[in-house]
């Protein structure tokens, strides 16, 4: 039998995949340490540096992130002078004390920059309760809101009510990080600070910098007067509100490890998405790009990203070449002969700047402190937490950490061995007799604790996870006995996967899943297959499992091998076997197009795809032979999936070079899905009431084809229970098979763009310059845009009246033209 066949495979590539080999570690303290004596030697003798945007006052927020340049290199003695400065004016920079001396207004805080003085309290080894007489923990926590708008929010604030209208909140995920960051130095995990960070993390993986208010028909004190909100990364989305930062993701990475090491929980699946997104979005340069303004690679958010990947015990080649980025842009002895002589350690924003600074010297000195300053923090490689805790740099050996782990695992904790659980023994037991009732989802006997995050997916997740019977198969009991369900458990694992949750129990199910008994009894029918049988569907959910765990390996091939033999001259994909699936099911047919699409060319399965779609631009749930008036809503969303996906490795999006019935199919059945979609982002069902089944099937449809489905987000994050699972009604109880279905929808995204996908979504709809229909087939799609979003600060006239006054030394502005977020 064909299952037979992939036993050795499978046992070495799962054994394999965990032994994959380290290249050496990549931090370069020797290469730090030139830059931190270079920048002590733009210090001025009190330990200041000038501040680019006039005015009196100092850059403070540059002086501590010279300060940190300084200790991660292990040249802590070089920043006395910046500490003996900040011992005595602290208060100038996270007050508005030194804009207005003498005035009262110390009660005014500025959240980021208390949160910044109390890290550099802690790295510099100083006592944070009583740095220059003033607590700076305590006025750290006192700058997280507890309630109001700003709920959780690292905040600027007034002490004082009388100056309460002075203030508008600026501040943004800088400041929240590194409150988390210095809470963790001192053992407090602050939950609140923590979870808002985390709904600051798009669906991707990034980490968005500021936060945004977008309309809301909730009610409570997290909604202003007028009807806003403070969103969360992907309710941002349609407002603009979202665009990816890399510095910011790199910072909000080192203050997930920081808090995950004081001992916060459910942090390890954030952490997973982070990294694995920051990896994806290296270019080719070895250098990464920060946010709006400065998406081009620059020394700067390469700094901080390798030093947040270093905690993360990443030790692969993307480390070694964002290592050999920064030294690109270094001055060493070999400018001895140019016009950099003098400069050693010096670091460019940019490699090409370098280049230039060879001929012409270097030009706007401040950019170059500020590049360096970060810069050095990505050669030494040392997390802040460990900065924090006094921890000296030494080199680290290679640890297995971080992503050569198998795809879905998450990072071993650092110095401790990874251990990989065992299968359950109940792989390739048997499953409810194909043609069967699927049977009712048995929950295991001792579930585990479900996660209680701050967002649906989080607690989607968790509950999904908890549906695992030996933590890696569901089990569903008929007759009074127990069978393996191995198809709802394959629709676990991605929906895990969309969600980008569990990636434990992803790797444990996945690893069930392509036993090669496991593949027996799913794939081939045993235990009741008397002689040889293979089934379409399985065998195709089975091989884009395989992908995702080893994109091109051999058990993937072998599983792409069973499947090919399935696919008939016309190009349509039947089962084979005494059990086998008699109905030309087309969600069997989509499943096989998007395996086949994953390893070779599905045009032909594709065509027959198109041939069956129904007048109203709707898919069939089988192949008739005949021409349909409507179709299924499920059915349509599969088949878009299949219609729009493309291999992740593909040099260019297929989209362009379709034939026009192709876009015509993909136009029109995105369409009927629009047009049976309420304005509330919920579909209904045949009584008329909201389903949630067929709300998250349509939003899948549509997100596969680019359309936006967040209101739909919303709308089942609303129906999310206690428990974290979703009901068949409302009012009743939670429902696997209902929770599963809905993953797409609660995710705003289907699997196709989860990380480590072999696929991708191809194309975005409109195709074209017309509205989305084709004749016969349905009703356009409105051409709508969505402008950025965004409220006017709270100020008061007065307000208003004395920023204009002190505009000249403000200087906690985020300006991205001088490239910092001091």
């Amino acid at each position: 039998m064909a299952g037979t066949r992939l036993a050795a495979l499978v046992s070495a590539v799962l054994v394999g995949a965990i032994g994959l080999s380290t290249p050496a570690f990549a931090g370069d303290l020797a290469a730090s340490k030139p830059t931190s004596q270079w920048l002590a030697a733009q210090l001025s003798p009190e330990g200041t540096l000038q501040n680019p945007l006039g005015g009196d006052l100092p850059d403070h927020g540059l002086m501590i992130d010279t300060l940190f340049a300084m200790f991660a290199s292990g040249d802590g003695a070089l920043a006395a002078p910046i500490v003996e400065y900040l011992d005595h004016h602290a208060t100038d920079y996270y007050t508005w004390d030194g804009l207005v001396p003498g005035q009262g207004y110390d009660a005014i805080i500025t959240g980021g920059a208390a949160a910044k003085v109390l890290v550099a309290a802690e790295i510099a080894g100083r006592n944070p309760r009583d740095f220059g007489g003033h607590d700076m923990v305590a006025e750290t926590l006192g700058t997280i809101a507890r309630s109001g708008v700003d709920k959780g929010r690292v905040s600027d604030y007034s002490k004082n009510p009388d100056f309460k209208d002075f203030v508008s909140n600026n501040a943004n995920m800088f400041g929240q990080a590194l409150a988390v960051i210095g809470l963790a130095g001192v053992g407090i995990t602050d939950r609140l600070a923590i979870d808002t960070m985390l709904k600051q993390q798009c669906s991707e993986g990034y980490f968005r910098i500021f936060f945004g208010l977008v309309p809301t028909t909730e009610t409570g004190d997290q909604v202003t007067p007028d009807g806003h909100k403070i969103s969360t990364c992907d309710e941002g989305k349609p407002f603009d509100q979202a665009p990816p930062d890399g510095d910011t993701t790199g910072l909000a990475l080192s203050a997930m490890l920081a808090a995950r090491d004081a001992g916060a929980a459910n942090l390890d699946a954030p952490i997973t998405k982070t990294v694995r997104w920051l990896k994806a979005h290296q270019t080719a340069s070895g250098g990464w790009g920060g946010g709006v303004g400065t998406e081009a690679p620059n020394t700067n958010s390469t700094g901080l990203i390798l030093q947040a990947l270093a905690d993360a015990a990443c030790v692969d080649s993307a480390m070694t070449s964002g290592t050999a980025f920064l030294k690109s842009a270094q001055a060493t002895a070999a400018d001895s002969g140019n016009r950099l002589a003098g400069q050693l350690g010096a670091i460019a924003y940019t490699p090409a700047e370098y280049q230039s600074a060879r001929t012409n010297g270097i030009g706007g000195l401040d950019t170059w402190i500020r590049a360096s300053a970060q810069a050095a923090l990505g050669l030494s490689q040392v997390g802040f937490h460990d900065l924090t805790l006094g921890h000296a740099p030494v080199a680290k050996q290679p640890d297995p950490g971080c992503l050569p782990s198998p795809p879905g695992e998450k990072p071993p904790v650092k110095g401790s061995p990874a251990v990989t659980p065992p299968v359950s023994k109940k792989a390739g037991t048997a499953a409810v007799r194909p043609g069967s009732p699927r049977g009712t989802v048995i929950a295991p006997a001792a579930a585990p604790a479900q996660v209680a995050g701050p967002t649906p997916a989080d607690r989607l997740g968790g509950y999904l996870a908890g549906r695992l019977v030996d933590g890696d198969h569901v089990e569903v009991g008929q007759d009074g006995k127990t069978f393996v369900d191995y198809d709802l458990t394959a629709d676990l694992v991605l929906a895990l996967r969309t969600l980008g949750q569990q990636p434990d129990a992803v790797a444990r199910a996945s690893r069930f899943l392509l036993n090669p008994e496991s593949i027996k009894a799913y794939a081939h029918g045993a235990p009741y297959e008397a002689g040889a049988a293979s089934y379409a569907e399985p065998l195709a959910k089975l091989q884009i499992i395989a992908r995702f765990v080893e994109p091109g390996g051999p058990v993937a091939a072998q599983l792409t091998q069973d499947l090919d033999v399935l696919r008939t001259p016309s190009g349509e994909f039947t089962d084979t076997g005494e059990f086998a699936d008699g109905t030309r099911s087309l969600q069997r047919h989509a499943w096989a197009i998007l395996a086949t699409t994953a390893a070779a060319d599905p045009t032909a399965a594709i065509g027959v795809l198109i041939t069956h779609q129904c007048a109203d631009g709707l898919f069939p749930a089988a192949f008739t032979g005949t021409p349909c008036a409507t179709g299924d809503l499920a059915a349509t969303a599969v088949a878009i999936q299949a219609l729009n996906a493309e291999p992740r490795t593909a040099a260019e999006a297929r989209g362009a070079g379709w034939p026009p019935e192709h876009r015509r199919a993909l136009e029109s059945a995105a369409a009927a899905l629009t047009a049976r979609t309420d304005v509330d982002g919920t579909v209904a069902g045949p009584g008329g009431q909201p389903d949630a089944t067929l709300t998250a099937a349509v939003a899948g449809g549509r997100q596969a084809a680019g359309l936006d489905a967040s209101k739909t987000a919303q709308a089942l994050g609303a129906w999310v229970l206690a428990d974290g699972g979703l009901p068949k009604s409302p009012g009743g109880p939670s429902d696997p098979g209902v929770s599963i279905a809905s993953a797409p929808g609660i995710a705003g995204r289907t699997w196709l763009d989860a990380d480590g996908s072999p696929l991708v979504t191809a194309a975005r709809l409109p195709l074209t310059d017309q509205p989305l229909a084709a004749a016969g087939h349905g009703p356009a799609i409105a051409q709508t845009s969505t402008s950025a979003f965004w409220l006017a600060t709270r100020f008061s006239g007065a307000a208003l009246l004395l920023v204009f006054a002190l505009a000249l030394g403000l200087r906690h502005l985020v300006n991205r033209t001088q490239r910092t977020r001091g």
